[in-house]
């Protein structure tokens, strides 16, 4: 090879290189914490209430739903947990929770929450305010009195709890693929992973599904406080979420769909 063919390769491997690194590497989208807007087109399962049995270890514990309508501008996102029978006896449980978020960019706007759990009763909500870059907590203790006032920095948009759950059936679940996005529930902002595992046949009351397992972890905050968590989405252009798993310190709580309640 004379010194100037050698010259001539060196500049086409510099030319050529950009492209092939680009192809190659991760898609950035996949790998950034930030929210992803969903496809143009995209339908929200407005009008209907999914609603799910609860189980601890192998026994009836309780009875939750999820449901999502249009309000205005926002998307409102409303769930309830109630235990019942013997679990009831001994740890009541009587939640709600209300998200409301923007559809167009899926940043969280506000979440209430009314927790009773065992001896706790909280009344909590909590605001982002995005053009402040601050979410504003502000929680009643229903039982012993006092409340708290709490600011915490956020990026321009972020996932509240509720919303989060809605927002990773808009993404392509594909087994193997990887995203990133930032949540909030009142203190720091931590950024999710949320892992696509496998597919999985799953059985309910409510029918047999195919569905694609994912599994969101997070360093600190909700989503580490819940243990390890698990949901299975239908592997279908409806992403219902069919079932829910927590692996916690007292054991496995999991959520089976029961049936589904149209408007």
């Amino acid at each position: 090879m004379t010194p100037d063919s050698g010259r001539s390769a060196l500049l086409l491997q510099e030319a050529t290189a950009p492209e092939a690194s680009a192809v190659q590497a991760p898609a950035e989208s996949d790998t950034l914490p930030r929210i992803r807007a969903p496809q143009p087109g995209y339908a929200f399962p407005d009008g209907r209430t999914w609603i799910y049995s609860v189980e601890w270890r192998i026994f009836p514990a309780g009875v939750a739903t999820l449901r999502t309508d249009a309000a205005g501008h926002e998307r409102r996102v409303t769930a309830s947990v109630d235990s019942i029978g013997a679990a009831a006896l001994l740890y009541r449980v009587h939640d709600r929770f209300e998200s409301f978020f923007d559809p167009a960019t899926f940043c969280s706007h506000h979440i209430a929450k009314r927790t009773e759990e065992g001896a706790r009763r909280l009344e909590t909500s909590i605001r982002f305010d995005s053009a402040r870059r601050k979410a504003v907590l502000e929680e009643q203790n229903l039982r012993a009195g006092g409340s708290r006032f709490a600011e915490h920095d956020i990026p321009g948009c972020v996932t509240d709890v509720l919303s989060a759950l809605y927002y990773l059936r808009t993404l392509p679940l594909e087994p193997g693929a990887v995203f990133m996005f930032p949540l909030n529930d009142g203190g720091r902002t931590v950024d999710v992973t949320a892992r696509v595992e496998a597919r999985e046949e799953v059985r309910t009351a409510a029918g047999t599904f195919s569905t694609v397992r994912v599994r969101p972890e997070a360093p600190e905050g909700a989503v580490r406080r819940r243990g390890q968590i698990w949901i299975w989405y239908s592997d279908d252009e409806q992403r219902i979420p069919v079932q829910m798993r927590a692996r916690l310190f007292f054991g496995t709580l999991t959520f089976r769909l029961e049936r589904i309640e149209k408007r």
